[in-house]
């Protein structure tokens, strides 16, 4: 079984209640391969109404789950991640079809987004609260902790696994029921791993899917019922704004991981081999299309020419196709706005001055590719030093001294990630905590984790995933005061 093969003509639907179902109104949704414009696949498209009977699932089930012994809320996430594991080829298969990353990308992402599940069934039976005497006597003072109950999960194109995986988690951890809704482009890894859950024992109704080409029209309906209870939001920086507007009159719990616009700071004494290795990683996992993919290079001047040449060169050598192929590296963007955009940015950059080393022109035929680019130069009122390019291109600018990097590093309503190469410690630390970010990559181009908490600052979000402080977000706390 591969690829597709995960998808059986059952699983073309609706998950809802532990049961596969067509939509509402027969309607569906195409499904297409970036990599040459062609249809996947169709399946069905949700409605309003679709969305309210995914929630009255999820509440049906959510008091037998919470009530759930934590270590068999654990169990379940230990057994799916062994089955994502012993089916890692067919789950990047199928996300490298419906994406276009490599295939290598690919699996990365199954081992990573898998790790989830193995994290989240050891916190499942480490929920606790607290005892203590009341410091002014007479009491003691109970603290217990509960599922929020249940959950709205929205996840991206760009990561189809790992993204639900980092939700789905700590909300069956917790013991909290969701309906989640992937991305239009990409839902099939999503619809074949509910299939996989309710192979690991999943009860029916904790986990509820519903694929839809009206994704503003069912997040309103779900978050302006009152028994919803949280809304967990991975996408731009734009709809979370919306989303939390609407989270509003139901004053839901909200987890918000939004855009980046993430610096890459090199100063002097860097060790340059290992900044462009950083730099590779940083820049190209996903082809650049990832909130945590470094946007804006600030290079300080002394080594700038160094850095850029071996960037550029390294950036150059990368082969461009189809992520299924072979010897592929560098698979397509999602679609054909998304190309777009890129080429606006770069346009852009040049009109303002910035001098283009390598790419910088899409290739002619099928598929929304672009290649991998290097600009030099660019100024900081370029438009693409203040937008999240996701795309394949490296933006480099230099700095004098370290004031003005962290000064230009700051400079953006985003705070997600940032990285920084240097071989002095105490600039490390420094830089650290100047920078105006929730994560900090030092001498290192990958920042993911799952167990480290993932999230940003400022416009990049609210609330944390992965590690300790992943389930708290889908836990509440109930004080108890006793008497003695």
């Amino acid at each position: 079984m591969t690829g597709l093969d995960l998808l059986t003509p059952t699983l073309h639907g609706l998950y809802v209640g532990g049961r596969w179902r067509p939509a509402a109104d027969g309607g569906k949704l195409a499904v297409t391969d970036p990599a040459d414009g062609s249809e996947l696949t169709r399946i069905a498209d949700a409605t309003a109404d679709d969305a309210r009977a995914a929630l009255d699932a999820a509440v049906a089930a959510q008091a037998d789950w919470a009530a759930t012994a934590p270590r068999e809320r654990g169990e379940v996430l230990r057994r799916a991640f062994e089955l994502l594991t012993e089916r890692a080829d067919d789950f990047a298969e199928l996300m490298s079809l419906e994406m276009g990353k490599p295939l290598a990308d690919a699996r990365g992402e199954v081992t990573y987004g898998s790790e989830f599940f193995r994290w989240f069934a050891e916190e499942a039976v480490r929920i606790h609260g607290r005892w203590m005497h009341n410091p002014a006597g007479g009491t003691r003072l109970l603290t217990l902790r509960k599922p929020v109950g249940p959950c709205l999960c929205i996840t991206p194109w760009n990561f189809p696994l790992a993204m639900g995986t980092r939700k789905i988690g700590p909300a069956v951890a917790a013991g909290c029921t969701m309906v989640v809704k992937p991305a239009r482009q990409t839902p099939l890894t999503m619809l074949a791993l509910a299939d996989l859950l309710a192979e690991a024992g999943l009860p029916d109704g904790v986990l509820n899917v519903v694929a839809t080409s009206r994704s503003g029209e069912l997040s309103r309906t779900l978050m302006s019922d009152p028994r919803l209870r949280k809304v967990s939001f991975t996408g731009s920086t734009e709809v979370g704004r919306t989303l939390v507007e609407q989270s509003a009159d139901q004053l839901l719990r909200v987890s918000m991981e939004l855009g980046g616009n993430a610096p890459f700071l090199v100063f002097e004494d860097a060790d340059l081999d290992a900044a462009v290795d950083g730099a590779m990683i940083a820049k190209m996992r996903n082809m650049g299309e990832a909130c945590t993919a470094a946007n804006r290079f600030y290079v300080q001047e002394s080594v700038a020419e160094e850095f850029s040449g071996r960037l550029a060169e390294r950036m150059s050598a990368l082969t461009l196709g189809r992520g299924q192929d072979d010897g592929v590296e560098v698979g397509p963007l999602i679609d054909q706005d998304a190309v777009a955009s890129v080429e606006r940015l770069v346009s852009g950059a040049l009109r303002d001055g910035a001098r283009l080393v390598t790419g910088g022109t899409a290739p002619e035929g099928k598929g929304y590719f672009y290649p991998p680019t290097v600009l030099t130069g660019v100024r900081p009122e370029s438009e693409i030093n203040r937008e999240e390019i996701f795309g394949p291109v490296a933006a480099i600018s230099t700095f004098a001294d370290e004031a003005e990097a962290i000064r230009r590093a700051n400079a953006t309503e985003y705070g997600l990630v940032a990285y920084v190469y240097t071989r002095d410690v105490t600039r490390v630390l420094r830089v650290s905590e100047a920078l105006e970010y929730g994560m900090v990559g030092v001498n290192t181009g990958l920042v993911s984790n799952p167990a480290a908490p993932f999230g940003g600052v400022k416009a990049s979000g609210l609330g944390r995933e992965g590690g300790f402080e992943g389930i708290e977000e889908y836990l509440e706390t109930t004080y108890v005061a006793l008497p003695v």
